[in-house]
């Protein structure tokens, strides 16, 4: 008898509890989570170096490939190798970059259907506004020198050009976000730097 009094309190309490754990669950369940959506690791002064570093290498590549074709200065064919061996990659990594960030190399914008820009763009990439790069008619004139005169040409070309990536390098340092984008921007710097003092030094030997 005592015991049949007894089950109702226990009904009640065993309820009580499970209401009870029910809460606590759901209130954890109700917790903010951590946000699966990091902050932005890029800006647009990223996207635009990106951009507009692709041709630029592009164009030193078109010019270092004449290079490899005219000159039989052993000093000029080395460096004209090693600028090759050089941007190609970063190309490569520049593009990369991009199609992480669902950008387009040829500056469509992010997530954006448009022109195919296969070839890194070589081929006679014109300046395009892109700070250094040689226009159309500077890179004609250089398709059409010989010998002394086309080596001149070719390192003074390239010194200007090895500038603009410099100064647009810099820029991004100042104003980029992406770790990896300002990383690829000081190598930039610190490698055609050391690049311009070279051929200064070369073009005083023609």
């Amino acid at each position: 008898m005592r015991f049949t009094r007894l089950l109702p309190i226990l009904a009640v309490v065993a309820l009580a509890g499970a209401a009870c754990g029910a809460s606590d669950t759901g209130s954890s369940a109700s917790d903010p989570a951590p946000s699966a959506t990091p902050a932005s690791d890029h800006n647009q002064a990223d996207i635009g170096f990106l951009q507009g570093m692709i041709p630029h290498h592009a164009q030193a590549i078109e010019m270092s490939d004449l290079a490899l074709e005219r000159s039989d200065n052993p000093r000029v064919v080395d460096l004209a190798r090693r600028i090759n061996a050089a941007q190609g990659p970063e190309i490569e990594q520049m593009e990369g970059l991009l199609q992480q960030w669902g950008v387009e190399a040829a500056g469509g914008g992010e997530s954006g259907g448009g022109e195919d820009h296969g070839g890194h763009g070589g081929g006679h990439g014109g300046g395009g506004g892109h700070e250094g790069m040689l226009s159309e008619e500077e890179l004609t004139a250089l398709e059409a020198a010989e010998g002394a005169e086309f080596e001149r040409s070719f390192l003074n070309g390239m010194i200007a050009h090895h500038r603009g990536a410099v100064v647009t390098s810099q820029t991004e340092l100042r104003e980029g976000q992406s770790p990896e984008a300002k990383e690829l921007a000081q190598a930039i710097i610190d490698a055609q730097e050391a690049e311009i003092a070279e051929m200064e030094q070369l073009l005083n030997e023609i």
